[in-house]
């Protein structure tokens, strides 16, 4: 599917956020980590949660979508060996939160059908963790697909890098309540995306698990003998999908949006309201609620962007048109999404005309607020997150960007397009 973007003037109104993509499934993973009946209100239907209800039925949870709630009676801590090889599709962090349950299992092979993609994504620092657990794995250098051969795990200390992924962490984390023995996880050489591993241990606290954690999140301590306990969860709304959004409407001067359904929760892309804030947009957040009224004209900022991963790409469309020099530092994990988050959109950037560079660890961009011709069509790498950044600048380009592989944009927000045409974008689908 191809989408035009065509130049717009203003966003104007009013939305209810999307479900949160990261909530959603980990409120259904623990959903199914409970013997007994949950019920997960307000899920996002986006691709990863899906693939995860695909991985779980398989795995032997019984799962009913009614409507607006999911109702879930799980597996305890006794997944059903798969008919066959578990298939996460595109989401990394699917597979990774099921390798850390299917260690479980005696056997388990997962598999994708998204070679170029989650094919590439390195999986090594989790299986090594495993290892440690005694889990023995079959994996082309720590990529799909990998075969595991787990069961019996006994407890004790186990290291983890979080150099690349905190997903990896998170894995370990839901894992060690089911293995029945005291759990110490240690995370070295750092650990990227914390904001993530405090939505995990905010998730399975709900679920009636005790994890001790230490301030930096480089120590946990899970005791022994613990189930997670069947419940009610409710899915606050998605800040980094509220990120594009909003960014969209910032870049458009006279833009008036407002977001309903957004918390003051764990989500680091919340960070996306301080940071219009310091490149001059009007934003003030409510209890549920963010409203953004657009500036004349952005100015520059600088950064950390491992503070806020999902919303990265965002922030750089807005700075794409603001005033200066914008800098996003500390971000070199976004090479190890769905695309190489810093080389592929810079290389589509750059077609655009924008003056971007994108380096090992950071995207250093100089604004332009006259906008850019555009006319052209660039490439999505197949990639949500860019997907956003390019409609973005679309919206301020004067003959428009026309986006290709744009239907990837299901992976975390499939009604992006349409919500933002109700805004006033211009916006064609092909």
């Amino acid at each position: 599917m191809q989408v035009r973007v065509r130049y717009t003037k203003e966003l104007k109104g009013t939305l209810s956020a999307p479900p949160s993509k990261n909530y959603t499934t980990r409120y259904i993973l623990v959903a199914c980590l409970a013997e007994g009946e949950s019920v997960v209100h307000n899920p996002s239907r986006n691709d990863d949660a899906l693939a995860l209800i695909e991985c779980c039925k398989e795995l032997g949870a019984q799962i009913t979508d009614e409507g607006n709630r999911i109702r879930i009676r799980g597996f305890g801590n006794a997944p059903r060996m798969p008919r066959k090889p578990l298939n996460p599709h595109n989401a990394g962090a699917v597979l990774r939160f099921l390798l850390g349950i299917g260690a479980l299992l005696p056997v388990v092979t997962f598999v994708t059908d998204y070679p170029d993609s989650l094919g590439k994504r390195p999986n090594q620092p989790l299986l090594d963790a495993l290892a440690q657990l005694g889990v023995r794995a079959e994996s082309d250098n720590g990529r799909l697909p990998i075969t595991l051969y787990g069961g019996n795990l006994p407890g004790g200390l186990v290291r983890v890098s979080g150099s690349i992924s905190s997903q990896f962490v998170s894995s370990l984390l839901f894992l060690a309540p089911l293995i029945g023995e005291d759990i110490l996880i240690e995370v070295t050489d750092g650990l990227k995306s914390k904001p993530a591993v405090r939505q995990t241990i905010e998730v399975m606290r709900k679920a009636g698990i005790d994890v001790t954690a230490r301030s930096d999140l480089l120590h946990f301590f899970i005791p022994g003998g613990q189930s997670y306990k069947p419940g009610e969860f409710f899915v606050n709304g998605d800040y980094p999908g509220a990120a594009a959004v909003l960014s969209a409407a910032a870049v458009c001067p006279g833009s008036e949006v407002t977001i309903k359904g957004l918390y003051q929760d764990e989500q680091g892309e919340r960070a996306i309201v301080e940071v219009l804030k310091q490149m001059g947009a009007e934003v003030e957040q409510g209890n549920d609620y963010v409203r953004l009224t657009s500036p004349a004209q952005l100015n520059s900022v600088e950064f950390d962007g491992d503070k806020a991963t999902d919303a990265v790409l965002a922030m750089l469309g807005a700075a794409s048109f603001a005033r200066g020099r914008s800098r996003f530092y500390n971000v070199e994990n976004l090479r190890y999404k769905e695309c190489n988050r810093i080389d592929d959109p810079v290389s589509e950037l750059k077609k655009i005309g924008v003056n971007v560079e994108g380096l090992k660890n950071e995207i250093i961009v100089q604004g332009n607020p006259d906008g850019y011709t555009g006319g052209i069509t660039v490439h999505s790498y197949n990639d949500h997150r860019v997907i956003m950044l390019l409609t973005i600048l679309g919206l301020r380009c004067r003959d428009g960007l026309t986006i290709d592989n744009a239907e990837h944009i299901s992976k975390s927000y499939p009604n992006f397009f349409s919500d933002i045409q109700r805004l006033g974008a211009k916006i064609e689908i092909i």
